[in-house]
């Protein structure tokens, strides 16, 4: 079984719990306006590996993960090339290392079926909760991810909660109050809720792509605004209980 990732970080330590090797695949159906990888948008691009050589190269790490590491795959959206992620976890899972998925929830049921069996953890971009937002922020509509969650839902997966913060675009109570709801909708499901403060830090991958940026007036938001905002979800900054 064959893949086309866009890179490996060894030893990456904000995808999941503890120390983590992060394969990122490439390919990406979305096109938001925040990301910082347009990079691996492209299915075609990246290089193409063997499941078998990416296996081989975490198992290498293994040492270093200890009880709370393990592998991250993240993208683009490693969910678009489902039987090559359904390999490396399921191989992965059988040598004992904790796996996770970094995905955007607009993928395909079967790509939720194949992999989620295999997955200790998916962490699930929020894109927005609302069909208008959704739409304006991914250039696709959201009823697609509405009818993943709901498969993740059945699955029980554990989860990790990201919402970027787009200040005066997706802060305001109405969005707050709707991630809130879903939040309380997913129970203990979550294990944890992470905002993340926009930033431009990609933007030159923009420019260097020919890509038309449209937040370039968007300044990130203040520490203080993010607390306030996690003050209004009732939720730790750091860490939730299951």
């Amino acid at each position: 079984m064959q893949g086309r990732i866009h890179s490996i970080e060894s030893c990456g330590t904000v995808d999941g719990p503890g120390l983590r090797c992060v394969v990122f695949f490439q390919g990406c159906s979305l096109r938001c306006r925040y990301c910082h990888n347009p990079d691996t948008w492209v299915i075609n691009g990246g290089q193409k590996v063997a499941a078998s050589a990416i296996i081989k190269k975490i198992t290498r790490f293994q040492p270093y993960f200890n009880h709370h590491g393990g592998v991250t795959l993240s993208g683009g959206e490693p969910l678009l090339q489902p039987e090559f992620a359904a390999q490396i976890l399921r191989e992965c899972k059988k040598q004992g290392i904790h796996t996770a998925v970094d995905t955007s929830g607009w993928v395909d049921l079967p790509a939720l079926e194949k992999t989620l069996p295999y997955t200790d953890l998916l962490l699930l971009d929020i894109k927005a909760l609302d069909h208008k937002m959704y739409r304006w922020l991914t250039g696709k509509e959201a009823d697609k991810f509405l009818t993943a969650l709901g498969v993740i839902k059945e699955h029980q997966t554990p989860l990790w909660l990201r919402y970027v913060v787009l200040p005066g675009i997706n802060d305001t109570p109405e969005y707050i109050s709707k991630l809130k709801q879903l939040i309380s909708s997913l129970g203990s499901m979550v294990q944890k809720v992470e905002l993340l403060p926009y930033h431009p830090l990609g933007v030159h991958k923009w420019q260097k792509l020919g890509l038309n940026y449209t937040l370039g007036q968007l300044k990130p938001p203040a520490d203080s605004a993010i607390d306030l905002l996690y003050q209004k979800l009732q939720q730790n900054r750091t860490v939730i209980s299951a």
